[in-house]
């Protein structure tokens, strides 16, 4: 289902999560920063606090109802976009367009820039019937795991763990749950938009040359490789290889490409991640999966890039997040539409996890969560629960093909129990 700024006025009271705006008039088309506390590690801003928007000062997402893509190459369609915004700014010079510090051009998925805009360009923007709406950046994570202060709490064991290798191969709980352990033989892949992957890890198939980071300075700009360890996790469960060692994937083998949207704290912003969404939507086939296992408070911008991209036939997997909350409350969580996938999380015996997001909609389909053994950072294993690990096993059967009904899960807490996803 479309989701659209005008939807926002009916959830305006939940300012915590999100704002309200209309597209009755651009004069309300624009989403505010809040009083909230920054922390500043070096360049990045930290959320400490997943569930309330932490704005990122000064900076926007102006999205245009322009389709410039459709009728146009990448570049000229990106030029396109460009132009556009220094007409509407009146940025002539090159010293105005230094001054908008602009980040990101959006010309695929959704058609929109990432800059920096003061008081009188918001005005400017609001009045021009080209801006769809303006929406101010903000910092996004990956879905936080189930034991931590913004994650509902743990079922059982909520794992954890080191590094070390394990040279005896291990076919983990939910792969088995799924039907998985399936060598892989087609020709599709799988975008991990997530913290970067272990790009020489021995269980896993890497291709970095595909890959794309949305950092541009730091440690974590430097590389692809996972400094966190999530995005490696992901990886696995989708496709570690049928080798002896460690661990087997539900898709075992298939190509992992890095979209590094997240630091190696797990944390960056909306349109870093849109940018992955961009990159995805460009180079991606039909078949092929993008795995989101990340989250935060409303952001109209991503579910639309989301949305845009997921018509190339691209399947969009996405975690439901881990707050015990209704997942209609988390972006991107809540979007619906074809080839859009939200999961929520059951553990062992086919119970809910007490941590997994939960509602009908947005959620399409539950898979194994709770005490998830894969690959990690530096080449080692671990297991960890939560959404993002659900995510990817309902990723990797689509991988595979289409999805098979397994039953339901007990103890939904909205009443209408989840089909679980089976190859």
């Amino acid at each position: 289902m479309k989701k659209n700024v005008l939807f926002l006025v009916s959830t305006f009271a939940m300012l915590a999560i999100f704002v309200g705006c209309s597209n009755d008039s651009l004069e309300d088309t624009t989403i505010n920063s809040s009083d909230l506390v920054l922390e500043k590690i070096g360049t990045e801003i930290m959320n400490e606090d997943v569930g309330k928007g932490q704005h990122i000062p000064g900076q926007y997402i102006v999205v245009y109802n322009t389709d410039f893509g459709k009728t146009m190459n990448l570049q000229a369609s990106k030029n396109a976009v460009l132009n556009l915004t220094k007409e509407i700014l009146g940025a002539t010079s090159k010293a105005l367009i230094s001054e908008l510090k602009i980040k990101n051009i959006y010309s695929v998925a959704i058609n929109g820039v990432t800059l920096s805009l003061n008081e009188s360009q918001i005005n400017t923007l609001k009045k021009d019937n080209r801006v769809k709406f303006i929406e101010q950046d903000q910092i996004v994570q990956f879905a936080p795991p189930c034991g931590t202060p913004n994650g509902g709490p743990c079922d059982g064991d909520g794992g954890g763990g080191g590094d070390g290798g394990d040279p005896t191969q291990e076919t983990p709980w939910g792969i088995t749950r799924v039907n998985g352990g399936v060598t892989y033989s087609g020709n599709n892949v799988a975008w991990i938009l997530d913290s970067g992957i272990d790009l020489d890890h021995q269980d896993l198939n890497v291709d970095e040359s595909r890959g794309f980071n949305a950092f541009t300075s730091g440690k974590d700009g430097r590389s692809l490789d996972d400094g966190n360890g999530h995005g490696t996790h992901v990886a696995g469960t989708i496709a570690a290889k049928d080798n002896s060692l460690g661990v087997i994937g539900v898709a075992a083998g298939a190509m992992v490409i890095p979209v590094k949207v997240l630091s190696s704290r797990g944390s960056g912003s909306y349109s870093g991640v849109i940018a992955g969404v961009e990159h995805v939507a460009t180079n991606g086939a039909s078949g092929d999966v993008a795995n989101m296992s990340l989250g935060g408070p409303i952001s109209v911008a991503l579910e639309d890039a989301i949305e845009g991209a997921s018509q190339n036939g691209i399947r969009f997997m996405l975690a439901a997040g881990n707050e015990s909350q209704d997942a209609n409350n988390v972006s991107p969580a809540r979007v619906n539409g074809n080839n859009i996938y939200t999961i929520s999380s059951m553990s062992q015996g086919d119970n809910w996890s007490s941590f997994s997001n939960f509602g009908n909609p947005p959620v399409d389909y539950c898979a194994p969560g709770s005490s998830i053994k894969s690959t990690w950072k530096n080449g080692g294993y671990n297991t960890i629960s939560g959404t993002s690990m659900a995510t990817p096993h309902a990723a990797g059967v689509l991988l595979l093909g289409n999805a098979g009904n397994g039953g339901t899960v007990n103890g939904d807490p909205d009443g209408n129990a989840d089909t679980i996803i089976v190859h």
